[in-house]
């Protein structure tokens, strides 16, 4: 309700700027299966809403809070509990009902002395409500009316990314449409309204313009078979997370990015106001400016096992700098490195090596070429999959300390387990942890052995939990946050998979390594079961220094 959007919200728990809001979701069984009512908005000046197909709301009323008197079978203490609010939380369902009325003419009410709802004699306020000359409290009282909230289920809660646009933070509803009622577009805020299924609003030859929160939620009902299914999946939620999109410049031009997408974390930390200036997309040669101390080049040489690509780190300040990662054998890699020390104004003073995997140490060789800087790292304890030419000419050592520039300081962890010699250099100043493949985005990285070793592995990871970190950069992908819960994470979904190993010996065994990858690795494509075969060798490898399996002599595998 337009008219009243000015005096919406005082004292809601709204992120500066926005908007309370409430939406719902009127579900109904159709001739072949679950519908929704969408309707399509105006196109408006400054309205990102603008001909997009949306379910009905809008804004809360201030009156709003007036008209829980009203309000059949919830009160406002239950209601905030159901939506983890304080208080308040009744007046979005009001909200979400007033604006269905308004919009649509369907109305979730019946009359308080239990004769039949008659919608269309309601017409008069549902004009007042629109014109905002009268409140929901007000319409109730002069009808007899109680809203039916009871059927309402909370599903969904929504903020619209900081920025130049209107901010909205909405909490989403959903409930069967009422019996009897025919909805009605009030040609204003709703042009047209269709009873579609979720399949075809989203299906790209009707043309729909969906924002991405109802993208999301189209989504979500498309799994459900009818409106009965889809309304108890939503009761069974045990908590509704708010959901923020984060503006910024991916493939396809300005959009925005989901908190489950890999470069969410990256967007919020570079672009906290919301401008829409960050990439969202990781393109080789790109230099991004990580912080005052840090950019980022990415090499090309995209693929199943590198992602996007290797990353390289440069990272001092004031003409010193030192390079973590040189990356492949690539003249293009090489030159695009030495044009950021160029445009940096700066001088290398030495290359670290995070391990000598083939993707992330043979570019130290024509770089030292280039600018004199020592190479600094160590050799791999087995040869296999390792760059064989890699001669570094410093040893870091676990505990020491790299001045990379003024106020960057890069402490050395050895982490083994991916590789015997892999190393994590820590940018203290920043509580940063460039993590090389010790720690991946997005996937977990190969174990393999000789020179992998799951049981060393899982002592690294745990050994970061002892450090105080805020984030990590991987050698591929963008930044991560939470790092203590991604490592626990990690260490989880190995034991998990262990334990899978083990389950898979008892049922299978004995077996070779060949024969057991189907039934451990049934949630990995059938492609990549070759690369997991490796992993699974380091598995069985720690099961058998366990104690907890065995190999006989023709290499099969069996629990002990």
């Amino acid at each position: 309700m337009s008219a009243q959007e000015s005096a919406a919200a005082p004292g809601y728990a709204t992120a500066a700027g926005a908007r309370a809001a409430a939406s719902l979701l009127l579900l109904r069984d159709g001739a072949e299966g679950l519908e929704v009512l969408m309707m399509v908005r105006p196109e408006r000046e400054d309205d990102q809403r603008g001909g997009a197909a949306v379910f009905p709301g809008g804004v809360l009323d201030a009156r709003d809070r007036a008209a829980h008197a009203h309000c059949l079978g919830l009160d406002d203490a239950r209601a905030s509990h159901q939506l983890g609010m304080a208080a308040g939380a009744l007046d979005y369902l009001v909200a979400a009902v007033r604006e269905t009325f308004e919009e649509v003419g369907l109305l979730l009410a019946q009359q308080a002395n239990g004769a039949p709802l008659d919608v269309a004699a309601l017409q008069p306020w549902r004009a007042r409500l629109q014109a905002g000359s009268a409140g929901m409290a007000e319409c109730c009282a002069a009808t007899g009316v109680q809203l039916d909230v009871r059927g309402l289920v909370y599903c969904s809660h929504w903020l619209t990314p900081p920025g130049p646009q209107k901010r909205f933070d909405t909490r989403f509803f959903a409930a069967l449409t009422p019996a009897g009622q025919h909805a009605d577009a009030d040609r204003n805020e709703a042009l047209e309204l269709m009873w579609i299924s979720p399949a075809q609003a989203l299906e790209p030859a009707l043309g729909l313009k969906l924002l991405p929160v109802t993208r999301v939620i189209l989504k979500e009902l498309g799994v459900h078979a009818d409106a009965a299914s889809a309304l108890e999946a939503m009761r069974q939620r045990t908590a509704v997370p708010l959901i923020m999109p984060r503006r910024a410049l991916t493939a396809r031009g300005p959009g925005v990015v989901m908190p489950h997408e890999l470069a969410y974390a990256e967007v919020g930390r570079l672009d906290p106001e919301g401008h829409g200036t960050v990439h969202a997309t990781l393109l080789a040669g790109r230099v991004v400016r990580l912080s005052e101390r840090v950019l980022r080049i990415t090499a090309p040489n995209p693929g199943p096992m590198t992602g996007p690509g290797t990353n390289s780190y440069l990272v001092g300040g004031e003409g010193r700098f030192t390079l973590i990662d040189p990356g492949p054998v690539s003249e293009p890699h090489t030159q695009a490195l030495l044009a950021a020390l160029a445009d940096a104004g700066g001088r290398l003073e030495r290359i670290l090596v995070t391990h000598t995997h083939r993707d992330h140490s043979p570019g130290a060789a024509a770089l030292a070429l280039a600018t004199g800087a020592p190479v600094w790292g160590r050799v791999a304890d087995h040869p296999e999959w390792q760059d064989e030419h890699f001669a570094p000419e410093r040893l870091p050592l676990h505990g020491e300390r790299i001045v990379a520039g003024p106020g960057a300081t890069l402490r050395v962890l050895h982490t083994p387990g991916h590789a015997s010699n892999h190393l994590c250099y820590l940018l203290e100043e920043e509580r940063l942890l460039f993590t090389g493949d010790h720690v991946m985005q997005g996937s977990t990285v190969v174990i393999n052995p000789p020179d992998g070793d799951m049981a060393v592995y899982l002592g690294s990871l745990h050994a970061l939990l002892d450090e105080t970190l805020d984030w990590l950069a991987p050698g591929h992908g963008f930044l991560v946050a939470q790092p203590q819960a991604v490592l626990r994470g990690l260490i989880a979904h190995r034991l998990k998979r262990e334990a899978k190993v083990l389950a898979a010996l008892r049922e299978h065994g004995p077996g070779a390594v060949e024969a057991l990858v189907e039934a451990v690795y049934d949630d990995v494509p059938a492609q990549l079961h070759g690369v997991a075969q490796r992993s699974l060798l380091a598995h069985l490898l720690k099961l058998q220094a366990d104690g907890v399996a065995v190999c006989d002599a023709d290499d099969r595998w069996s629990a002990a």
